[in-house]
């Protein structure tokens, strides 16, 4: 990893190209960010630099985190994040990070966590078939079928069945930066990417591409 920031996302719309064509977009708005601690391999085993985004209020933060934020000697942030990046001696504490820190036509990962829908069956979670409508089949059509066999008489491990769906942490690889707009913090990422409207999301550079 190269470069990563953090983002809030604002929801879709769409670009025209000079040829008039569309393209879906998402966009995003990244920083400014500020490095709040370098992790360094003699202290912490591991280099990174830990971003923070979204200034927030004192009474909001505990006093360890404010005595965090107090040692680096930058403003209070709602939310922080680490990232691993291949060289970080270029980054200081105290340094801004904004969206120009990527350009049009780059590649990039997106992670954020998918929009939560509570306990669902299994027909919602895992695409199953509903049972028969029809033909004395009932009182219940959405539902799993038969599950287990006479022998083994359990069922397997990791069966798909209702439980907890979304609300989960999901990266997209390979997404393209159509645009940016360093007056405002924009990127524009083509496509759709984790999360609802103004959810979290952490951008960096793609490892595929």
């Amino acid at each position: 990893m190269k470069k990563g920031i953090i983002g809030k996302k604002i929801g879709m719309t769409q670009v025209f190209d000079e040829n008039g064509n569309v393209t879906p977009v998402t966009l995003v708005e990244c920083g400014p960010c500020v490095v709040a601690q370098k992790k360094t391999k003699e202290n912490d085993g591991y280099e990174a630099v830990q971003l923070g985004f979204m200034d927030a209020k004192e009474k909001h933060l505990t006093k360890p985190q404010q005595g965090h934020f107090n040692k680096a000697g930058v403003a209070f942030k709602k939310y922080l994040k680490e990232f691993r990046l291949a060289d970080c001696s270029a980054y200081n504490v105290g340094d801004v990070i904004t969206a120009d820190t990527f350009a049009a036509g780059e590649k990039v990962d997106v992670t954020g966590m998918t929009k939560g829908h509570g306990y669902t069956g299994a027909i919602k979670r895992w695409n199953q078939h509903k049972l028969q409508a029809t033909h004395g089949v009932g009182p219940i059509h959405r539902q799993s079928g038969s599950m287990g066999v006479i022998d083994p008489a359990r069922i397997f491990k990791n069966k798909h069945m209702a439980g907890q769906y979304g609300n989960e942490q999901v990266t997209v690889l390979n997404l393209k930066v159509v645009k940016i707009d360093s007056e405002r913090n924009l990127i524009a990422i083509k496509g759709a990417v984790p999360g609802a409207k103004d959810g979290i999301v952490f951008i960096r550079d793609s490892v595929k591409a």
